[in-house]
């Protein structure tokens, strides 16, 4: 500890009343190469928090706690490790033309003059912490020494000339490539993340990770590694590795912590390079039965109506990531066992299941969702799952084996449940036909879960309310919970996903308004009637629960 800056936060401390003079100069003369906040908590006069907010009471500035505060990683490599370390300090975030930067001795003037040179931002100092802030410090340090790292290498590679062929005669430990490859796989893995981009920009590349449906930037590097990376991604999911030109599609697995992940990978041309999706695919998440994805007991019940029934539709709707493909097999789970005879058609083969025949379409070899349903028929199944309705003539074998005694799963591109009546008739299939084959229309959205160990309870205006079109009694308005943030959460105040669901029971009139070829607000009018719950009262009632936030469901539901 300088001997200048102890006296400079041991004043501040005395005149704010939270240590004495002669606790300051006890602490300083015992604190050696300790600091003055270490010297005076391990003597019990005060602790870091304490110390910290007093120094953020005394200098008009704003206390706060990172572990809790969402660092922004762009602004926290805005400044080298070493500079980081030397004046214990970690830009937090960037607004406008201020960084704003966490330090625990904000009087350090000559700290900020150079922060300032060096970033070319005005510096906003706010106070954290002492312990918490080297925490962060030598994360960020840790973290952007790997990533150096692995650069450095892979720009050596690049520099001196290695190809591929090179870089895949090394061992994965070995390779340069292989190392960022599986930094990149192995957080996505443990961060629960459903799909990973690495996109190519004039001058960087971007990785960002979807978790919980929204994407989140993981890092940026230099555009120079960009090929490398890809080159090896191609390898490792059987791709041709020579072409560039055209889009390509494979797939790998990996375990990692026990855990069995699937890897489904696309790649595109792009104008600065090939943009990469990689889709997780976690095996454990097919095993989920149809109580765990969400279900209000209302909405499970009828679909469980529909599924105990020999035969006959049942459709889930939704858009793409919406969970269809999860729900599908729950429900395929329910109807899986040694005495029934259970075959899928579907694009790609997304889950590897015991217990049931798995057809891959594939479309250059003429095996379509109709050529394959077509002899699938033949094969004398009990249960049938088609992986999308794409065309009239998927559509109509489905249909057709719906009426004839077997029981058809399928999915279907559409906003809601009453929407795939019309979308059906839509695709020329005759409205008598669908009538009489569906039972059960099902249409989901997922909305993430509120963080259980953050989330804030809240009574909400009753404005908000009726602008978000939320049920309550006036002068009453619920007790509702809304998000914080907070370690177990990454600080985005939700942890996982679940289901908004919306069962549509095709009763009697609803056939008849099928027929008659109605439009879709008269189906969804009679269907609300029939005790249809919407996916819109579906997500209120859970935001009643507790289980989500209103801003979820008017982010996820039209």
């Amino acid at each position: 500890m300088s001997a200048a800056s102890g006296k400079r936060l041991g004043k501040i401390l005395v005149q704010a009343g939270t240590v004495t003079q002669e606790q300051v100069d006890e602490a300083i003369a015992g604190a050696g190469e300790r600091s003055l906040t270490t010297a005076l908590s391990e003597l019990g006069y005060a602790d870091e928090i304490a110390i910290a907010q007093a120094v953020a009471s005394q200098m008009a500035l704003v206390y706060i706690d990172l572990g809790m505060y969402e660092i922004d990683p762009n602004a926290a490599t805005l400044l080298s490790a070493d500079l980081a370390k030397r004046y214990f300090v970690l830009p937090v975030k960037v607004q406008g033309e201020e960084l704003v930067v966490a330090m625990s001795d904000p009087a350090n003037i000559f700290a900020i003059d150079d922060l300032r040179i060096v970033t070319g931002y005005e510096i906003k100092p706010v106070v954290a912490a002492e312990s918490e802030l080297a925490a962060a410090i030598e994360k960020f340090a840790a973290a952007q020494q790997n990533v150096d790292d692995m650069v450095g290498d892979l720009e050596d590679a690049v520099t001196t000339g290695l190809d591929d062929s090179d870089d895949e005669d090394l061992t994965d430990d070995e390779a340069p490539v292989a190392k960022m490859m599986n930094l990149i796989i192995t957080e996505a893995i443990r961060q629960g993340a459903g799909d990973i981009y690495i996109e190519p920009g004039e001058h960087e590349m971007r990785v960002r990770y979807r978790i919980d449906g929204v994407c989140q930037e993981i890092m940026r590097s230099p555009m120079r590694v960009h090929r490398q990376l890809i080159s090896r991604l191609k390898i490792n999911s059987g791709m041709d590795i020579a072409e560039k030109r055209v889009p390509q599609d494979g797939r790998f697995g990996v375990v990692l912590d026990g855990c069995a992940v699937d890897f489904r990978v696309a790649v595109l041309p792009l104008v600065y390079g090939e943009l990469s999706v990689m889709r997780l695919l976690r095996r454990d998440s097919i095993m989920m039965s149809l109580e765990d994805l969400g279900f209000l007991e209302q909405p499970l019940n009828r679909l469980m109506d529909s599924l105990n029934l020999p035969y006959g539709a049942i459709l889930v709707t939704g858009p793409t990531g919406s969970g269809k493909s999860t729900t599908l097999y729950a429900a395929i789970n329910k109807t899986n066992d040694v005495a029934t005879n259970l075959i899928t058609v579907e694009d790609p083969v997304e889950y590897r299941l015991a217990g049931l025949s798995q057809v891959q379409v594939h479309e250059k070899a003429g095996l379509t969702f109709a050529a394959a349903l077509r002899s699938i028929l033949r094969q004398d199944p009990d249960t049938v799952m088609i992986g999308e309705i794409r065309d009239k003539e998927t559509g109509t074998i489905a249909i057709e084996a719906a009426l004839t005694g077997h029981l058809v799963l399928s999915t279907l591109h559409t906003n809601d449940a009453p929407s795939a009546m019309t979308r059906l008739v839509e695709m020329g299939i005759e409205p008598f036909l669908i009538a009489s084959a569906i039972t059960c229309v099902l249409a989901q959205r997922l909305a993430r879960r509120l963080c259980k160990d953050c989330r804030e309870a809240y009574t909400p205006s009753e404005e908000a309310l009726q602008l978000a079109g939320f049920p309550f009694e006036p002068g009453h308005p619920p007790k509702l919970y809304r998000a914080v943030g907070c370690k177990k959460c990454n600080n985005i105040g939700y942890r996982g996903r679940m289901g908004i669901h919306e069962v549509m029971t095709v009763t009697e009139n609803i056939e008849r308004l099928s027929v008659a070829n109605a439009s879709t607000d008269e189906i969804k009018r009679t269907a609300i009637e029939e005790g249809m719950k919407t996916l819109r009262d579906d997500g209120f009632e859970k935001v009643l629960q507790g289980t989500t936030s209103i801003e979820e469901i008017m982010r996820v539901v039209v």
